[in-house]
């Protein structure tokens, strides 16, 4: 369906040409507000082993951190790839090549990590005027997303007392707010540009977890994963501001009690920003498989949307 070219570029044609199986996938009556999900194509690098596509409701991600454990856990348990190396693969998506480790019990993957795209802090202190909020200072930063990191402070004080509505709510304010004050682009690859992703950020609830947040995607979706752009882009934030080093990690805690353990693995120049090098331990597991049919005939083949 797509030609043999480079991943950023799969993605702009499959946008251009083909988003109606996107649509049809994500969309109600086969999908919902918060679906998301992974296509694999042949590897266009030599040096991968195979490609991604992630989609979701709202469009074609760069990236998707959770999407990568689950991909790669289904993946090698169906048979789907054949790793070069046994328990690393390497993947091309349209942000560029991540690597994954992996490892086998009883047949099935147990655990994965994640070596995500070099992330950095694109701007600090960014002031924005957000209705029923007040004025918030955000951070903005790139883990394979643009994502605006909220910290609790004088008009935002926490989780507590807000329901996940409150807070895609909150974010879609913000992000209309901020669309007309800040537009980063990534230096190395100007088809990732704009702030889309919001990571809310709180003290944890688990003892075995050093920060807790909710990531906001899409038109209204909050993550049920502690989400693996959001940990890598909010690790590149603390990184940056001194507030955590390499080789130390980052266990982020999602709002229904799952972890990502984040690490800092190193650290690297994206262009004139100095950034780091994250990992994400993760864990997935297969829960069903699905057979999906498009009928022509059906005048809402291509899925809907209530707003």
């Amino acid at each position: 369906m797509l030609p043999h070219r480079p991943m950023s570029e799969r993605r702009e044609i499959f946008v251009r040409d083909h988003d109606w199986v996107r649509r049809a996938l994500m969309f109600e009556p086969r999908g919902h507000d918060v679906m998301s999900g992974a296509i694999i194509y042949p590897a266009y690098r030599d040096d991968c082993d195979f490609a991604v596509l992630f989609i979701e409701v709202s469009g074609c991600l760069p990236m998707c951190g959770a999407g990568t454990v689950g991909v790669v856990t289904a993946a090698i348990e169906e048979g789907l790839i054949t790793p070069r190396t046994a328990g690393t693969v390497a993947i091309e998506t349209p942000a560029g090549r991540v690597d994954v480790s992996y490892t086998i019990k009883d047949g099935f993957v147990d655990a994965v990590r994640l070596h995500n795209v070099p992330s950095y802090l694109h701007q600090s202190d960014v002031e924005v005027e957000v209705p029923d909020l007040g004025l918030l200072t955000v951070d903005i930063a790139y883990g394979g997303n643009f994502y605006a990191v909220i910290e609790p402070q004088r008009n935002w004080k926490g989780f507590e007392g807000m329901t996940a509505s409150q807070i895609v709510e909150h974010s879609q304010r913000l992000r209309e707010a901020l669309a007309g004050i800040c537009d980063p682009v990534h230096p190395e690859n100007s088809r990732i540009r704009g702030v889309h992703h919001a990571i809310w950020c709180d003290v944890p609830l688990s003892n075995g977890a050093d920060g807790r947040s909710a990531v906001f995607y899409g038109d209204k979706a909050i993550d049920r994963s502690p989400g693996g752009t959001g940990t890598s882009a909010r690790m590149a934030q603390l990184h940056a501001k001194g507030r955590l080093s390499v080789g130390e990690h980052y266990r982020n805690e999602s709002l229904i009690g799952t972890i990502f353990d984040g690490r800092v693995e190193g650290t690297v120049e994206i262009g004139p920003f100095q950034g780091m090098l994250p990992s994400i331990g993760a864990w997935a597991r297969v829960i069903g498989h699905n057979t999906i049919y498009v009928d022509d005939r059906d005048p809402l083949a291509h899925g809907f949307q209530i707003r």
